[in-house]
């Protein structure tokens, strides 16, 4: 009789502590600031009708749920993160988008059942975005200071305008030009005395 308890213990311990060998997933996974990832969790057969679900908290007792399966394949939507389970695959994955450096943290992919519900822990790091290339930078402030090109529809006005230009310039800035010459010329004329020849002293 106490061969026989010493050998069921190990089957009890494994209904009572998550993570056991019917769930297993990656240890860890990272990902960049403002990208997404996915996460793979495979079930042992026998739990493709189960509810599947994705939680946060290091602590078991603890953690959050963030998402649940439906019991079918229908992906589930809520907020930045969904999940979906491939039952003929006997996996599930969660999708994690627009990443945030705060989203860093213990996670699990889990199965909910009768009893103790079964998990595995993720460990979830989320790295600051890259910084902007100097090149591109450098393309960006050699843009700003490059001529603006005359867009090519009107490319072909350009010679029409400066035949207009032409005619103005011959038609009214030359007149008045010479207009003005004239009147210069007219203001410093050398002026003459009205009484004919002047008289020579006696």
């Amino acid at each position: 009789m106490g061969g026989r308890t010493t050998c069921l213990l190990p089957a009890l311990f494994l209904l009572v502590i998550p993570g056991s060998s019917a769930i297993s997933g990656p240890r860890a996974v990272r990902g960049v600031e403002w990208g997404s990832l996915t996460v793979r969790c495979r079930y042992d057969p026998g739990y493709e009708r189960y509810v599947k679900w994705w939680c946060r908290g290091a602590a078991w007792n603890n953690c959050r749920f963030v998402i649940k399966t439906t019991g079918s394949e229908k992906e589930v939507k809520k907020g930045r993160v969904s999940i979906r389970d491939n039952q003929k695959d006997r996996s599930f994955t969660v999708t994690m988008e627009e990443l945030r450096l705060d989203d860093s943290d213990t996670y699990w992919c889990g199965i909910e059942r009768n009893g103790t519900d079964l998990g595995n822990t993720v460990e979830v790091t989320i790295d600051p975005a890259p910084t902007v290339l100097i090149s591109t930078l450098a393309t960006s402030n050699a843009n700003m200071f490059t001529a603006p090109v005359a867009p090519k529809e009107n490319q072909g006005q350009l010679p029409l305008l400066g035949s207009v230009h032409f005619l103005l310039l011959v038609f009214l800035k030359v007149p008045l030009l010479l207009g003005m010459l004239g009147a210069v010329l007219w203001v410093n004329r050398p002026l003459r005395s009205s009484g004919g020849n002047p008289e020579k002293n006696q």
